[in-house]
């Protein structure tokens, strides 16, 4: 692993920004109230000539105490700044309100890991993902998804999908140069990716892999877009190394899915995935790898992710180093014969054979 990060902030600095990591589950809270109650909205309607207080208060129809201290706390937020006794609403409070990718990512926060982060530390200790018993008994996120609740569950697509989404279109012209007739899609979730293909090159027959709660939500989905017959499902416990996948494939599409376990059951995974292509097929493995990143900002939100999986998904996988997903495709024994990154918001393709 290359060098990461220095120590050259002032002493000042430096003891700020530990107090914004102090506060910053308070904080987090305050800027999502103030999106929620519209105060946000309403000072971006009038971002020209800004509100006071009161006027903020009677135009969201809040008291003027609560209002007073969400907005008090948004300047050290940086989402307001005020002049002449009027706020006005930041590029971050802007971002906060506006922003597909923020807006996603606060609300997979809130539902899906805030309380549950309470456990963290009993996570690391361990091994196991105990903040997930604030849902129920799952050993694991995946084998729960179908029975969180309603908002959790949202929640939870919406974030998964919305990187996922972003990325697809732009791999179907790579994936097709070789014009496949049978792909495999291992951990296919709710069909998203398998329903593209499907409806973009009518000569391919897809198959999905994944857990009988997932193989519902994408029976659903298929039927929805009318193309039963041309989309396999088979359930299947993709732990249990056991059970091998189906053969006869010319591509076997993993997408987002191999961050989800650790680097033992990767491995194996691979091994069952070579073992199913035809002659001359093709592995595509679509992730995001922290040290790939054009931006601090995907820098930092896939090392949160990684906390995510400590704590709520498994308590053994993370967002990896692109070295470490290199090393477990070599002990796979397969070999990579191309890269593209910069797909979508932050993914990077990487080809095996």
């Amino acid at each position: 692993m290359k060098d990461y990060g220095n120590d050259k902030k002032s002493a000042v600095k430096a003891k700020y920004d530990a107090q914004k990591i102090a506060f910053g589950p308070i904080m987090f809270q305050a800027a999502r109230a103030m999106r929620n109650l519209g105060i946000l909205n309403m000072l971006h309607e009038e971002r020209k000539n800004g509100l006071t207080i009161n006027q903020v208060a009677k135009k969201c129809n809040l008291p003027r105490y609560g209002t007073k201290v969400l907005l008090e706390a948004a300047i050290s937020l940086e989402m307001v700044y005020v002049r002449n006794n009027k706020f006005f609403l930041t590029k971050t409070g802007w971002f906060i309100l506006n922003d597909p990718l923020t807006i996603v990512n606060i609300d997979f926060v809130h539902d899906v890991n805030y309380k549950g982060f309470f456990h963290l530390q009993e996570c690391i200790t361990n091994g196991k993902p105990e903040g997930l018993k604030e849902f129920g008994t799952w050993s694991t996120v995946y084998e729960a998804l179908s029975e969180l609740p309603p908002d959790v569950q949202k929640s939870w697509f919406n974030f998964d999908h919305y990187y996922s989404d972003n990325a697809f279109p732009e791999l179907l012209d790579i994936i097709f140069t070789s014009k496949p007739k049978k792909i495999l899609d291992v951990g296919g979730n709710t069909g998203k990716f398998s329903i593209l293909c499907a409806k973009n090159y009518p000569e391919v027959n897809m198959t999905i892999l994944d857990l009988p709660g997932q193989l519902k939500k994408a029976e659903m989905n298929i039927s929805e877009e009318g193309l039963k017959g041309r989309i396999d499902l088979i359930p299947i416990n993709l732990l249990d190394h056991s059970l091998p996948y189906p053969t006869g494939y010319d591509a076997v599409w993993m997408s987002q899915f191999l961050d989800c376990f650790p680097p033992i059951d990767i491995i194996k995974l691979l091994e069952k995935a070579k073992k199913a292509l035809n002659p001359g097929g093709s592995i595509y493995i679509l992730e995001t790898y922290w040290d790939k990143q054009k931006y601090e900002a995907s820098t930092y939100s896939l090392h949160a992710t990684s906390l995510y999986f400590t704590c709520i998904a498994n308590g053994t996988s993370q967002m990896y180093h692109s070295e470490d997903m290199y090393q477990m495709i070599e002990e796979a024994s397969l070999k990579v014969d191309r890269e593209w990154n910069d797909i979508g918001v932050s993914h990077t393709l990487i080809k095996c054979s």
